[in-house]
């Protein structure tokens, strides 16, 4: 069966209206094809100035070749820095107006003209070479109106675009005037703070020595004052004693004597404390039992009309600080309480624990040990200096001024702090905080006489080489180590020292000052020993902790501080030739029935005593 086909027409079948329907198609897609073509033409024979598309919802879009390339003008034309396009040769073909202004002109006078109107003769080579090479530096450019400006211009290709052969290069020129004002201003400032911070810095100087010169000042009236009262004490009681007075008075002035002289070396022990100059002999202490102990100390120190007070926390931590140095900060803050209350009132000692402290410097748990008072107190510039040395507001012989610069000293140096709280008419309180101890605190040592334990046993005897450049120092220990049994022989020198080891096998121990003149002193003697092989121990005596004393220490070599007495040196001698008469059983010298004294002088020492 034949499918059914829906009829067209009249006299026209289906086949041949499809045939015509394609004919049209083809003629429409030729017209439109040869309309394009002429589009094409006319927009490469520059004939047409827009051209109209549809887009995609049928409406027409118009753009105008006049407006194609709108946008990228406007930002050439706003950007900051001059633009233009040139041929290899340096022809400008287009420049903004940015360029324009800055070679201070209008853009038709410099399109059509070549770079090279604007560049010195003598640069010019060296442009034409960045051009070709597409190279970027510094170049000056002479305007219009002749100045030359400082500029940056960096040429590149413009790739795609030729002119006969010669090529199209861009180049952007930045002014670098602002830029350079600026960095004149800055290194014109830099020179400004340089004289300034000098300035400052002669200024920090001649006030430092001016600081200097007035603590100086305040040395020489205070100091110097406490030491000639000290002085005359002596040398006042030495010529009486000459005199041969009755035994109740010879004892008494003695007594005075040796006062006196306790007296000048608690004074330089405050000097050294003060400039961190002193050993500290830090052990562990309890702070209510060590207070109670110097209880009989301080109530002597006061006055009838003042009461002492001590208020000490429970279950009070220990401290590890100096037991010597701690007395002193307490009797010195004491003391100064008392002279603020010249009509009577009360000293209050108190101590707290302070766990986990943030403040002052400080961190960790510390114990808190404080000295108040209801005294005057202190106005705000006495405050500001009462931490300096030699500084006071007590009259002549009234007072050094080392008293809190001793207290400031010592707590620094036990790692702790100082703070002092005081306002005029309302006392004074200065509180001491030392870092906690874990140690169990050692009790205090008994006094003891200065004759206690000073006769040593035969066995112990023997041959002393004592080095000392000082005559006097040298003839009074010489004398306390004849006193304790021993033989001695001198020397001024380290050298003169050696030369008597080299000359007398039989010395036993060396007593050596660590302060010599001469190139040597006693540390170095004692390294110069070691060298040679001269095995006597050393024994080193110094008065001040400078860097030989701490490097003595690091070499393990036996210390005695000075002044010492002769307990102090019998004991230590003892325990040196002991330990090593124990261990080692060495031949320490002759033991003579009479102990007598030699000395080695050499021809710049001077002469020693007989």
């Amino acid at each position: 069966m034949t499918p059914h086909r829906p009829p067209g027409p009249i006299g026209i079948t289906p086949e041949i209206d499809s045939e015509a329907s394609l004919h049209r198609e083809n003629d429409s897609l030729r017209e439109r094809l040869r309309e394009a073509q002429e589009t094409l033409d006319a927009i490469r024979n520059g004939d047409v100035d827009a051209v109209v598309v549809s887009g995609a919802d049928n409406q027409p879009r118009v753009y105008t070749l006049e407006t194609a390339d709108q946008t990228y003008r406007l930002l050439v034309e706003e950007m900051q820095e001059g633009t233009l396009t040139l041929t290899r040769s340096g022809d400008i073909l287009y420049c903004n107006r940015r360029l324009a202004e800055l070679v201070e002109t209008v853009p038709e006078r410099v399109i059509g003209g070549s770079l090279k109107r604007f560049v010195a003769a003598s640069d010019w080579p060296s442009v034409l070479d960045w051009i070709g090479a597409e190279l970027k530096g510094e170049l000056g450019i002479k305007t219009d109106q002749g100045r030359v400006v400082p500029t940056h211009v960096s040429f590149s290709a413009l790739r795609g675009n030729d002119l006969g052969g010669e090529g199209v290069f861009c180049c952007i020129i930045t002014d670098l005037t602002e830029q350079r004002r600026t960095g004149d201003q800055l290194r014109a400032a830099h020179v400004a703070l340089l004289a300034q911070v000098a300035e400052r810095e002669r200024t920090e100087r001649l006030l430092r020595h001016s600081q200097k010169m007035e603590a100086i000042g305040r040395l020489t009236g205070g100091i110097a004052h406490d030491f000639n009262n000290l002085l005359m004490v002596i040398i006042g009681g030495l010529s009486i004693l000459d005199g041969a007075p009755p035994a109740e008075r010879r004892q008494a002035i003695r007594e005075g004597m040796r006062q006196a002289a306790e007296r000048g070396a608690a004074l330089t022990r405050q000097l050294l404390a003060f400039s961190r100059q002193k050993e500290l002999h830090a052990k562990p202490i309890s702070v209510p039992r060590y207070v109670e102990g110097m209880r009989e100390l301080l109530d002597g120190s006061l006055r009838g009309t003042i009461a002492l007070k001590t208020e000490f926390a429970a279950e009070l931590w220990g401290i590890r600080v100096d037991e010597g140095e701690l007395g002193i900060a307490i009797l010195n803050l004491c003391v100064n309480a008392r002279d603020a209350m010249p009509q009577g009132g009360t000293i209050t000692i108190t101590a707290r624990n302070r766990p986990d402290i943030r403040e002052y410097g400080l961190a960790g748990d510390f114990v808190e040990l404080s000295v108040s008072d209801t005294g005057e107190g202190m106005d705000a510039e006495t405050m500001a200096r009462c931490l300096e040395p030699f500084y006071t507001t007590k009259g002549i012989g009234k007072g050094s001024g080392l008293g809190l610069a001793q207290v400031y000293g010592f707590a620094h140096g036990s790692e702790g702090s100082v703070q002092i709280e005081s306002k005029a008419r309302e006392g004074t309180k200065v509180l001491l905080l030392f870092p906690r101890s874990k140690e169990v605190p050692i009790p205090a040592s008994a006094s003891t006489d200065s004759r206690a334990g000073a006769v040593i046993g035969e066995q112990f005897r023997c041959r002393v080489l004592l080095v000392e450049d000082d005559a006097q120092v040298a003839f009074l220990t010489g004398a306390m180590l004849a006193e304790l049994g021993y033989e001695v022989i001198t020397a001024t020198t380290a050298q003169a020292a050696l030369d008597e080891l080299a000359h007398t096998p039989d010395i036993g121990l060396v007593l050596s000052d660590i302060m010599m003149p001469g190139g040597m002193d006693g540390v170095a003697l004692v390294r110069e020993m070691r060298l040679r092989r001269i095995r006597p121990p050393v024994l080193l005596v110094s008065g001040f902790a400078t860097a030989a004393k701490r490097e003595a220490e690091r070499a393990g070599i036996p210390l005695l501080s000075k002044p010492y007495t002769l307990s102090d040196l019998a004991a230590k001698l003892r325990d040196i030739i002991g330990s090593l008469s124990r261990s080692e059983s060495p031949n320490y010298g002759v033991t003579p029935r009479d102990a007598t004294t030699r000395t080695t002088e050499q021809p710049s020492a001077g002469p020693q005593p007989t």
